[in-house]
């Protein structure tokens, strides 16, 4: 570990506990307006506080809210990193508002394992005849709470994705250089940690492995890095490297996108790729296809920009696979180039996927880029820089060139907290490398704090080193 990071690594060490820091997940709009009377419209309201803090529970304990997390408008519980005492006794976790009590049960939450970390459902309707109780898949009961609908204005409300935290002061009043260096070592510790993620794998799998699961994990973005993963790991580069004619089929079939609805219902192209597709596939199916015993891969869909669809990402990891020999040499310490290595992925092409969004989508107007350069670049910047920088340092000065990437969510969120607002966010952090640095320490920080900031030890390091 560079001296930077190290620097990082020990700020970081004294702040929580090293078993509590974990990553965070990326989804929050960035403004909501609903209307009134939709389950939206109550959790909208519910996260801007009007219902308040404390509550007593169906069973009667007393709850208080002391982190309302953040706003998940995608797959599974709507409020994630929650942070709610029950008797006294802390819990992190997710919060479920249902309009009715008897929606966890309908809404199939008691069977799915993405709502085992709930630790509170709230609901505003129940039916007074009949007792229910909240439980997971792993039959643990969780504390209800019954919201008064009566208690709360009426009306929409307009929520932004997170407020100031206590550090926005420390932070304008760090000297410039000093803020700078503080990044800088942020940036080299994530770098630092992501290198020696990468080599633990290719300790077990050789390091051609390691890239062909580093590529999925990168084309995978952050709802599903999981099922690009699993995907590449059930494939491994060896193995599809000689039966490259087939090597298309066999992915998209396992990972569950041939199922044969597309080839009656898609336009005359979608029709010709499939047939194509099935022509190989068919050999494989009855080793490969999705049940006992290799479990189905779950996609996340909702939420998902269409250019970013688990099927154009699948595309885009087979021809990968199909341009190996090609990507290879780039990726090795003396040869590594970032500006070619951009270069070449961003022209990586598929006849069928640069015009489709989707198997079920109309042929596109114009053209798609199957990864374009801006998520070229987050490769060379998430993947390549943090393994090859180790052997070449001075590849940093290439790395801290790279322009910022488009806003995530949670850099959104992160800005807010950090920043105060978007406008001093996007004057601040105009590079990649520093996204990444402000992910590091929104990840360290305000993602294991669950004071809701009152005992973030964040700013109180910031005005001591400046001291």
């Amino acid at each position: 570990m560079t001296p930077s990071a190290q620097r990082y690594a020990d700020r970081r060490a004294s702040s929580f506990a090293a078993a509590r820091l974990r990553e965070g997940p990326d989804l929050f709009p960035e403004s909501t307006s609903v209307r009134p009377g939709s389950e939206l419209a109550w959790q909208s309201r519910w996260f801007a506080g009007h219902f308040g803090r404390d509550f007593t529970s169906a069973n009667g304990q007393a709850v208080r809210i002391v982190q309302f997390g953040w706003w998940n408008h995608g797959a599974g519980p709507d409020f994630r990193d929650c942070a709610v005492e029950i008797d006294g006794v802390l819990r992190k976790g997710s919060i479920e508002l249902d309009l009715d009590a008897a929606d966890w049960e309908g809404h199939g939450h008691a069977g799915n394992p993405a709502y085992e970390d709930v630790v509170l459902h709230l609901y505003l309707f129940e039916d007074t005849n009949a007792t229910r109780f909240t439980r997971t898949a792993a039959h643990r009961e969780i504390p209800q709470v019954r919201l008064d609908p009566g208690s709360v204005p009426p009306g929409a409300v307009s929520i932004p994705p997170a407020r100031p935290g206590r550090c926005l002061p420390a932070i304008r009043q760090l000297p410039p250089d000093d803020w700078l260096t503080f990044m800088e070592d942020a940036a080299r510790f994530r770098m630092d940690r992501k290198a020696r993620r990468w080599l633990r794998v290719a300790s077990v799998h050789g390091e051609d492995e390691a890239w062909w699961q580093g590529f999925a994990d990168a084309f995978g973005y952050a709802r599903n890095q999981l099922p690009m993963t699993v995907l590449s790991q059930r494939l491994p580069l060896r193995w599809l490297q000689k039966r490259l004619p087939d090597a298309e089929a066999i992915l998209f079939g396992v990972a569950g996108f041939l199922d044969g609805s597309a080839l009656s219902h898609g336009d005359e192209p979608t029709r010709q790729y499939l047939r194509g597709l099935w022509e190989s596939w068919w050999r494989y199916r009855a080793e490969f296809a999705p049940g006992e015993p290799h479990a189905p891969i779950t996609w996340t869909l909702s939420g998902t920009r269409p250019t970013n669809h688990p099927q154009r990402r699948t595309a885009a990891l087979a021809v990968v696979a199909a341009s190996w020999k090609r990507i290879r040499p780039f990726l090795s310490p003396a040869a590594f180039d970032s500006r070619k290595a951009i270069a070449l992925l961003a022209s990586l092409e598929h006849p069928y996927w640069c015009r489709h969004y989707t198997l079920a989508s109309a042929q596109a107007s114009r053209p798609l880029a199957l990864i374009g350069r801006s998520r070229a670049a987050e490769c060379m910047a998430n993947l390549c820089f943090p393994i090859l920088l180790s052997e070449r340092p001075e590849l940093w000065e290439d790395y801290v060139r790279i322009p910022a990437a488009p806003v995530s969510e949670r850099l959104r969120r992160a800005g807010l907290r950090l920043f105060g607002s978007e406008a001093a966010t996007s004057d601040a952090i105009t590079r990649l490398w520093q996204q990444q640095a402000l992910l590091q320490i929104y990840d360290d920080f305000c993602m294991q704090d669950a004071s809701d900031c009152a005992r973030c030890p964040f700013p109180e390091q910031l005005a001591s080193s400046s001291s």
